[in-house]
């Protein structure tokens, strides 16, 4: 018995088709990675509920805020606190409903 390799490989061995083989394998288990459902944590849902509501806090208190300043400056009291806060509570449910339809990382 000896430890000697042969030189070459068996005739029906090719380097080519080991070289795939090693590709394909590699591909699908990048795929069954891929394809694996994602676990989320209790947490997900929880950080989920406090970016809503940062949205819409952040949508009317900004609003409002620039509304007011508008009113300040323009004296238009109270149309221009009325107009940007209905357009901040707009944004705000725009950027919720983006939230909401985004695929869950």
């Amino acid at each position: 018995m000896s430890d000697e390799k042969p030189e070459q490989d068996p005739i029906g061995e090719d380097a080519r088709i080991d070289a795939l083989e090693e590709r394909l394998k590699a591909a699908r288990e990048r795929e069954e990675q891929r394809n694996k459902p994602q676990v989320q944590g209790a947490d997900s849902g929880y950080k989920l509920g406090n970016r809503v509501l940062a949205e819409l806090l952040g949508g009317m208190l900004g609003g409002a805020l620039i509304g007011w300043v508008i009113d300040r400056f323009a004296g238009t009291s109270p149309w221009g606190l009325l107009v940007m806060l209905f357009f901040g509570i707009v944004v705000a449910f725009r950027n919720i409903i983006r939230i909401s339809s985004r695929r869950p990382d």
